[in-house]
C-alpha cells in the first residue's frame, strides 16, 4: 500500500482519538530512515499511550507492518515506526523541548491539522 494510504489511515486514528495539533513533515529527500513524520500533541501521558494503542490497532485491521513502538508510560513521547511513515505522539512538553518541527525545518511541512 501506498505511503499516502498509510498516512491517511495514521491521520484519521490521531483525529478520532483526540490528539491535537498534528503536523506531516516531508522528509523523503533529506531522511534515510522514513518518507513522513507525523507529529502529533496528546493531553497526557496515558492519553498518549492510548492514543498509540489505538493507531496500532488501525494499522494492524489495515495490514500494515510495524516495525516497532517506543516510550514507556511516563514517558511523555511514544514513537510508532512502520517503515515509511514515523509517528510521534508527545504531550506538549516533550514537543516543545525537542523541537523536532524546527529540526526537521519548515520546507518539510505536508500538512498541519489543528483539530
Amino acid at each position: 500500500m501506498s505511503t499516502k494510504n498509510l498516512s491517511n489511515i495514521c491521520n484519521h486514528s490521531l483525529i478520532e482519538s483526540k490528539a491535537v495539533d498534528l503536523l506531516s513533515l516531508d522528509v523523503k529527500n533529506i531522511s534515510s530512515f522514513a518518507d513522513e513524520i507525523i507529529l502529533a500533541t496528546a493531553t497526557s501521558n496515558r492519553h498518549a499511550v492510548s492514543v498509540s494503542e489505538q493507531l496500532v490497532d488501525r494499522l494492524k485491521e489495515n495490514k500494515f507492518h510495524i516495525l516497532g513502538v517506543e516510550g514507556e508510560i511516563d514517558s511523555g513521547w511514544i514513537l510508532v515506526d512502520c517503515g515509511e511513515v514515523v509517528i510521534n505522539i508527545m504531550r506538549q512538553e516533550q514537543r516543545d523541548f525537542y523541537d523536532l518541527e524546527g529540526l526537521w525545518g519548515e520546507n518539510t511541512l505536508l500538512k498541519k491539522n489543528n483539530k
